[in-house]
């Protein structure tokens, strides 16, 4: 699995594509920077970048590799390799490129700006932490996707729904259903609801460790009165990891039973 994880990510940092997504937050932090030399403000202004862009990207990155190395694929599934380990290094090659390129593009300006210095640190480096984590998320998602659908117009199509579907839509849905149903208790419902949705549990968790959790409106507040901030922390924290888990367990089932 080393090999072929090694083997992906040399592929990847070959692709001019990486370097326009390292090249891209690398812009995008020295602009915000230059413009507000306040680290908190800009530490919340690619809050909302990241929590948006980084799902996107690595579900389209991780759908393309996944095409694009279907030949490659089928000459490692003709040699005597453990089928999942094949795809499962081939996510973490993914994966773990596109961490690389997000913390590499936004380190460097803020270590620049002084991040080492201020106590902003920790906070950014929450921000890092979980927009790797949702590189993880969505690229497995996209993953089991492209392995579920073996036309290329399908899994494009499908992977960019269920982005669409959990950036936009369902936010939508949600907030219709607080708004139908406000007359009852929707504590627990709240809870759940944003624990199903990696990207509203992701901005969650970055706004209880900046306190400001007031910014989300009520389901903020449901989190951070649900056994106070570091508790509430803690069970988003769990959450996410869930979510991280989940899909390289789709890979590693399909890749068992799938007929190649």
């Amino acid at each position: 699995m080393l090999k072929i994880l090694k083997y992906s990510f040399i592929d990847l940092a070959r692709s001019r594509w990486t370097y326009v997504y390292l090249l891209f937050y690398l812009a995008l932090g020295f602009v915000l920077l230059f413009l507000n030399n306040d680290l908190g403000k800009g530490i919340i202004t690619i809050m909302n970048v990241i929590i948006i862009l980084v799902p996107l990207i690595s579900t389209i990155f991780g759908v393309m590799y996944y095409y694009n190395s279907a030949e490659f694929t089928e000459l490692l599934l003709a040699m005597p390799i453990n089928r999942p380990l094949i795809f499962i290094g081939q996510y973490l090659g993914v994966a773990i490129s596109l961490s690389i390129s997000l913390v590499l593009g936004l380190g460097i300006p803020f270590l620049i700006y002084g991040l080492s210095q201020s106590a902003a640190i920790w906070d950014f480096s929450l921000l890092l932490l979980i927009g790797s984590a949702l590189s993880f998320i969505f690229t497995g998602l996209a993953f089991n996707l492209a392995m579920r659908n073996d036309h290329k117009i399908k899994g494009f199509s499908y992977a960019i729904l269920l982005w669409l579907f959990l950036a936009v839509i369902y936010d939508g849905i949600f907030l219709m259903l607080l708004i139908v149903m406000e007359d009852y208790p929707l504590d627990v419902f709240a809870l759940i609801a944003t624990a199903v949705n990696p990207i509203d549990l992701s901005r969650i968790l970055v706004l209880l460790k900046l306190d400001i959790s007031a910014l989300m409106g009520y389901t903020g507040a449901v989190f951070k009165s649900f056994a106070g901030t570091l508790p509430g922390m803690l069970v988003a924290s769990g959450m996410l990891f869930l979510w991280t888990a989940i899909p390289i367990l789709g890979i590693f089932r399909k890749s068992r039973r799938k007929d190649f």
